[in-house]
């Protein structure tokens, strides 16, 4: 029995850092004025979701850029 209980809360400890760590990702994102805007191009949504992904690592000088191109539609 006390070995469940340990890996119980084991994974809500890590459940818990995870979304903080998420939340201060999304912090970071906001700051930035990402949300900002109507145009919704690749390299945009790839920049907000790596943002919100590197978390608490953006205020020690991470700045992840994603430069992609989408398909474009056959005439």
């Amino acid at each position: 029995m006390r070995t469940r209980r340990a890996s119980t809360t084991g994974s809500r400890t890590v459940a818990v850092l995870v979304v903080v760590w998420l939340l201060i990702g999304l912090a970071a994102a906001a700051q930035r004025n990402y949300f900002s805007g109507s145009d919704a191009t690749c390299a945009k949504v790839g920049t907000v979701l790596v943002t919100i992904a590197v978390g608490p690592l953006n205020y020690v000088g991470a700045n992840p850029k994603i430069d992609c191109e989408a398909p474009q539609p056959s005439r």
